[in-house]
């Protein structure tokens, strides 16, 4: 449901927005997070003692009843334990206020604005972090996001599920705390790129065989026989001390994502023909 003006605040009425600041931010969950996310919380109507209780039980703390019983004490308390909560923490929290706003998001409209709000705020300070259906994930590039969410879409409307679940899985691997699992992200998203390619072409070979089989204009045939052995180096064959970046992962990942579209719907248009 979308908000009306008098919910709305003037920059959103008006659509003004800061630009994206550039992502470098991963590890981390600097004050303006923080902060934020307690304003946020706030703003989405729960209470101070509510969101202590909620910040304790994510930190596994006691909440302070014996001194902090006022509105002021309490808030007090909510930023020293936001203050000094591990980064990783600190966005465990966002995903269980999101769910708490549910509790009572009678209008359906609060975790909407939650999630568009917080959003808003990993953008506008250079965080690599997105909140989607209440889980925080990885953010990627632009093309990162628009290859993955196609290929997530295109492969389940053409029946390859398996291939689907394999990209879902590279998502989740390069948006784990506190480290993302890169070498996993790599694996899963040339796993689901070899079942569309063996969907597509008939075949039960794995990748590297199939590439000269697929309906690639060239280069893009030889590029794909590259990545195909960078990933087979990275994401197979480990290296002691040298795991793949989150570049490195978040590249493979696109490419596979858009290798995967491109060959669903090649095949597609020519059943149409």
């Amino acid at each position: 449901m979308p908000m009306t003006d008098a919910e709305s605040s003037f920059s959103e009425r008006f659509n003004f927005s800061a630009p994206d600041a550039e992502m470098k931010i991963r590890e981390d969950a600097p004050e303006v997070l923080r902060v934020g996310l307690t304003q946020l919380a706030y703003a989405s109507d729960i209470g101070g003692k509510e969101l202590r209780e909620l910040i304790c039980a994510v930190l596994l703390k006691r909440p302070d009843y014996a001194h902090n019983w006022g509105a002021e004490n309490v808030s007090r308390e909510i930023d020293e334990l936001m203050s000094e909560a591990l980064w990783f923490k600190v966005y465990d929290i966002a995903e269980r206020i999101y769910a708490e706003i549910g509790k009572h998001d009678y209008s359906g409209t609060r975790q909407d604005g939650f999630t568009r709000r917080l959003n808003l705020l990993f953008r506008e300070n250079g965080i690599g972090w997105q909140i989607e259906d209440g889980k925080i994930r990885a953010r990627g590039s632009e093309a990162f996001a628009l290859a993955t969410r196609d290929a997530v879409e295109t492969m389940r409307a053409a029946g390859t599920p398996t291939a689907a679940n394999e990209v879902h899985e590279a998502l989740r691997d390069i948006s784990r705390r506190p480290h993302a699992d890169t070498t996993g992200a790599i694996q899963h998203a040339m796993a689901a790129l070899e079942c569309v390619a063996r969907e597509v072409s008939g075949s039960s070979d794995t990748l590297g065989p199939i590439i000269n089989r697929l309906p690639l204009p060239a280069p893009l045939d030889v590029a794909l026989h590259k990545l195909w052995g960078f990933t087979s180096q990275e994401g197979r064959h480990l290296q002691e001390g040298r795991d793949p970046q989150f570049a490195e992962a978040e590249l493979v990942v696109t490419v596979a994502s858009a290798v995967s579209v491109y060959l669903l719907r090649h095949r597609e248009r020519s059943q149409q023909v």
